[in-house]
């Protein structure tokens, strides 16, 4: 009995609610109906990441939403959403396991515990949204039950259902993408980068397009599966649920397809040495190591430049101090005349990956700092400075540091970047050629990859440090994530990075250079060649017109935001549906009382 009682206060104290969300704690989640959804809801997030980098099954993301949703059939709001969760956080425990060889003691679990917990809070308000929208209350009453429920719903409302839940996965995305700084890493539409015909959709919609088909099919293809359970006789009606989709996906395939058979003729390509340290995250964060990596990298470069290429790339950060400011030296030079010597002495340009500083009173270390790239003419002269715009949280800035100092401490991040408030071209004037450099995970917001790209633009040139994450599925997915930023806006995306992956894509999505000639080791040190081929000559008319540019790029993400306003008219109308017939119920229910009793008068 003092057991039963002490049970019975615990299940009231203030600490339950809390506690409730996690399966096998509260009571619910101990039967069997909700262990085995729980079963579902983990094969799909696993399902999920596996669908990424580097496995790379891209079929199975045309299979996991409907995991998702056929694990939460006939279940309330809560216990729909606690399932939708369970699949979120599965899926990103498993597929951001690399933030965990951060070489940080602590910080790291605990970041990858908040971060996928706050990510899995999409998947969970997914499930719950889109079962919130069907148009009949399902029961859990037996799964064939619950079959027969759904499809007794008339066809073309099922179908309504199913452009609305990926309308509704679009809008997610559109808010991760922003909210909170945005993280749109491993967008569903990235897990299909391989399937070039499909992607080439993104020029018009961007990434988002292809998550949007993704999850119709597979929401599609859940009600084929319930179909199916039908008697024989009854089963013919799978093939209507999945007929739209399967068209349109066939469809877009095709078109695709055709685009990927245009002939692509540059008349004129641009040589470019990237060099590849692979520089460990420790000895960058080791001054006595500095002169050993400096050392590395100028002998990189001159290997490469023996190629005699018309462009040296070095990675985000590759300098061990500031290169505009005499404060760092290597032998009897400064850095900066280290790097410029060696710029002259071989005629090339170059775009190096170095912090930046200006005097600033008012900051706290007397300037501000920033994560920059720098444009170096042959003859040694700075002629352009790009600043990162979008810095990362707790790596590069510290948030809510001014109310919780013990942060910096926790972290090791003593001091915050500076953000950059612009893009800024980089010309090479004399090659008649120009990019424009994105830093670190820029490349992975769609939105911000556009806005470096203007009509004379010849490509985008992506400067990245993922020494942090050891040699792990970071460097692929991060790869993954940059092809559609390529398509979207029709400009090839060279990447040049510290441990991999060192590469270009072409407008069509097409990684090439992805090993070294004579390794498949894609971390390892090296350099590699590769010619970019370069929009046409700024003296010919479709050189500076939109003739050249994107659907995409001239509208930007219309098709995101169309997917959040149809997904917030859907809510609103079933919102106002359900209010509605709540309101009507009791009115309802006095009209048959009242009829009963005349009825009984009568007689």
């Amino acid at each position: 009995m003092p057991l039963r009682r002490a049970a019975a206060g615990f299940r009231h104290c203030r600490v339950w609610p809390m506690v409730s969300i996690l399966p096998g704690v509260h009571s619910a989640a101990l039967n069997p109906s909700f262990c085995w959804r729980a079963g579902v809801a983990a094969v799909a997030g696993l399902s999920l990441t596996a669908a990424f980098p580097k496995a790379s099954v891209a079929g199975l993301a045309w299979v996991a939403p409907a995991l998702m949703l056929g694990a939460a059939l006939g279940t309330d709001g809560w216990t729909a959403f606690r399932l939708g969760y369970i699949v979120g956080l599965v899926h990103h425990l498993t597929a951001l396991y690399w933030l965990l060889f951060i070489p940080v003691r602590l910080a790291p679990v605990v970041g990858w515990l908040a971060l996928a917990g706050y990510l899995a809070l999409y998947q969970g308000i997914w499930v719950w949204l889109s079962w919130r929208l069907y148009p009949a209350k399902l029961k859990a009453d037996g799964l064939l039950a619950c079959a027969e429920q759904f499809l007794a719903v008339p066809a073309f409302r099922r179908a309504v259902w199913a452009l609305s839940s990926a309308a509704l996965w679009v809008a997610g995305e559109m808010i991760r993408a922003r909210l909170l700084s945005g993280f749109p890493w491993n967008l569903l539409g990235v897990s299909q980068y391989q399937m070039l015909p499909l992607i080439q959709v993104a020029a018009v919609t961007g990434v988002y397009g292809v998550s949007f088909v993704v999850v119709w099919f597979a929401v599609a293809l859940m009600g084929a599966g319930l179909a199916m359970l039908r008697p024989p006789e009854r089963r013919q009606s799978w093939a209507i649920e999945i007929a739209l989709p399967l068209a349109c996906v066939l469809a877009i395939s095709a078109a695709g397809f055709r685009r990927l058979l245009e002939p692509e003729a540059p008349a004129r390509t641009l040589k470019l040495a990237l060099i590849q340290p692979s520089i460990p995250q420790q000895m960058i964060w080791n001054p006595a190591d500095s002169a050993t990596r400096f050392r590395q990298v100028l002998a990189l470069s001159e290997a490469a430049l023996a190629h005699r290429p018309q462009v040296l790339v070095w990675p985000e950060a590759t300098l061990p101090g500031l290169l505009r400011w005499d404060t760092n030296h290597y032998g009897d030079s400064s850095l900066a005349e280290a790097v410029t010597n060696l710029v002259r002495r071989h005629q090339v340009w170059a775009v190096v990956g170095a912090d930046d500083a200006e005097p600033n009173p008012k900051a706290s270390e007397g300037a501000d700092f920033f994560n920059a790239s720098f444009l170096i003419r042959p003859d040694g002269q700075l002629v352009a400075t790009y600043r990162k715009r979008h810095l990362v949280p707790f790596g590069e800035w510290m948030p809510l540091a001014r109310w919780l100092p013990w942060l910096r401490t926790w972290t090791g991040v003593t001091g915050d970047f500076t953000p950059g408030d612009r893009p800024v071209p980089f010309r090479l004037t004399d090659l008649g050629a120009n990019t424009s450099v994105l830093i670190c995970f820029e490349d992975i917001f769609p939105h911000q990859a556009r806005q470096h790209v203007e009509p004379e633009t010849d490509f985008l040139l992506n400067l990245t440090n993922n020494g942090w994450f050891g040699e792990s599925a970071a460097q692929w997915q991060h790869a993954a994530n940059a092809v559609f930023r390529a398509i979207e806006n029709g400009r090839p995306l060279v990447r040049c990075a510290n441990n991999g992956l060192s590469c270009w894509v072409d407008t069509r999505g097409r990684l090439h250079a992805v090993f070294f000639p004579d390794s498949q080791d894609i971390y390892r040190a090296g350099f590699k060649l590769v010619e970019v081929p370069l929009q046409p000559k700024p003296a010919e008319p479709s050189a500076t017109d939109d003739a050249s540019t994107t659907f995409y790029w001239r509208h930007g993400d219309w098709f995101g935001w169309g997917c959040a306003g149809w997904a917030g008219l859907a809510l609103g109308w079933a919102w106002w549906g359900r209010r509605t017939y709540a309101a009507r119920q009791p009115a309802e229910a006095g009209l048959e009382k009242e009829s009963q009793s005349w009825r009984s008068y009568s007689r």
